[in-house]
């Protein structure tokens, strides 16, 4: 008898995504919603807000976006060239955990702060202008959305650590 061991090596995969660490890349950010963010290397993420200064902060679920250079890269093979950190309005370009695997309410060691994880992916609206400047947006099946539990400064290279 033959056994499925897809959900078995899923379980795995996911167990062992739990106990990775990875770094922050870049943090970005914009005075608008729905433009590409420009990277600032470091930023002040504010309890139970986001990122100070940033169009998405704000007293929801949704105060910090995250996406995975795994993923930037993704789009770079599909033939999408000249990415940079931002493009796809991620505060936070990571490298290192699989995002989109990380169960709601996953806590992660950001630099100075702790996020908890709100939501995967997103829907992505129409007119995108994202998708309009790039071709296509990996942010509504890769990305992850965070609200900042504890503030603090999160900088290029700080280490992220699932909780």
């Amino acid at each position: 008898m033959e056994e499925n061991l897809d959900p078995i090596l899923e379980r795995i995969s996911k167990e062992d995504n739990m106990k990775k660490t990875g770094r922050v890349v870049n943090v970005n950010i914009s005075d608008k919603k729905g433009i590409i963010k420009r990277p600032i290397g470091q930023g002040l993420f504010i309890e139970d807000y986001g990122l100070e200064g940033d169009a998405h902060a704000g007293k929801w679920h949704r105060q910090v976006s995250l996406l995975g250079i795994e993923s930037i890269r993704k789009m770079e093979e599909m033939g999408i060239k000249d990415l940079k950190h931002g493009d796809f309005a991620e505060n936070i370009t990571t490298e290192g955990i699989v995002l989109h695997e990380l169960p709601l309410g996953t806590r992660l060691k950001i630099g100075e702060t702790i996020q908890e994880v709100t939501q995967i992916g997103k829907e992505c609206h129409t007119g995108c202008a994202i998708a309009k400047q790039v071709g296509k947006c990996i942010m509504p099946k890769e990305g992850i959305f965070t609200r900042v539990i504890k503030g603090g400064l999160v900088k290029a290279g700080d280490k992220i650590e699932v909780l």
